[in-house]
């Protein structure tokens, strides 16, 4: 969580500073809820997710140079530097993204899974999506299916309470988003998503669950952005004041989960400010190293955008 919330600092310094093409939207004060989860996944278990997706991809295993190379839009990213903040991407880690479109990368989420039902395997897809991308339509479009064909996905809201800037309640004729699933036939609930540890808990539950009967779950995952939606976002008082920032921050997942290492004797104060330095000093290296990556080549436009394979004369 210290690494993630380090490198999304050094994020917000790039887009800040020009290096950043495009847009970027940090995951601060949302940690448990990636971390808690992922680390209860098997190897091999799809994930994939929207706009917010640096969080997913460091835990997963990407490089955290490659990943600011992308962000930067440099050749040596995850992506070729073709995709920036909003579409890490990595095979070797079943990381499917990072994707603009809200709502519309949880087609792909159940296209995985069925992908995982049609070879017989026994892999559960976690598909990220967030409170505002509840509301489109596509997305229950793919529940009707994921549970009419009984396929191991299960969709993750992560609800950090606004849309953009518009909150829950104004976007939401119930917010208690998970209650949509019953309309499918879904299994569904709401759990915090500031406890890592709670996070961590109900995720090897669930997923044995959906591992073991091949069927969807929907869940929803409470949390709270500390930043704005993008890093544009610079007057949040139009939608909340800085006081209920600092009510949520009392919550932070980092401090929570330092309070539960100290008062239980597995770290000291000390060694925790120890990880968050190392983390820090970490992450403005791979700041450094990724501004002086090379961009891509302008020819380098047409690479990957089709198959290699040779067309058909006239086609």
């Amino acid at each position: 969580m210290c690494r993630i919330r380090a490198f999304e600092g050094q994020s917000e310094r790039a887009y800040r500073s020009g290096l950043a093409g495009g847009y970027l939207h940090v995951y601060n004060g949302m940690e448990a809820t990636a971390i808690g989860w992922l680390s209860s996944i098997q190897p091999g278990d799809p994930v994939i997710t929207a706009y917010r997706d640096h969080g997913h991809a460091l835990y997963l295993g990407c490089d955290a140079l490659e990943c600011m190379a992308e962000i930067m839009g440099r050749a040596t990213g995850l992506s070729k530097g073709k995709g920036g903040s909003m579409h890490l991407y990595s095979k070797e880690h079943n990381f499917y993204g990072g994707w603009g479109i809200v709502g519309g990368h949880t087609a792909l989420g159940v296209g995985l899974a069925f992908g995982t039902k049609y070879r017989g395997g026994n892999e559960v897809t976690h598909c990220f999506l967030g409170d505002g991308a509840a509301n489109a339509g596509v997305l229950y479009e793919v529940m009707n299916m994921a549970s009419l064909w009984d396929l191991p996905v299960i969709f993750i809201i992560e609800n950090n309470e606004f849309a953009m800037g518009t909150r829950l309640e104004y976007h939401a004729a119930d917010p208690e988003l998970h209650k949509r699933a019953e309309g499918f036939n879904m299994e569904h609930e709401r759990i915090d998503g500031m406890d890592v540890l709670q996070v961590r808990k109900h995720a090897k539950r669930i997923i044995e669950k959906v591992r073991k009967t091949h069927r969807p779950y929907f869940l929803e995952i409470m949390n709270y952005r500390f930043a704005g939606h993008g890093a544009a976002d610079n007057d949040q008082s139009l939608y909340r004041t800085p006081e209920e920032v600092e009510r949520a921050k009392q919550r932070d997942p980092i401090l929570l989960l330092g309070k539960h290492l100290t008062e239980n004797g597995i770290a000291s104060e000390a060694e925790l400010e120890a990880i968050q330095r190392e983390a820090e000093e970490e992450m403005e290296a791979v700041y450094e190293a990724a501004a002086a990556q090379p961009k891509p080549e302008p020819d380098a436009v047409y690479a990957d955008v089709y198959t290699d394979m040779e067309p058909e004369r006239g086609h």
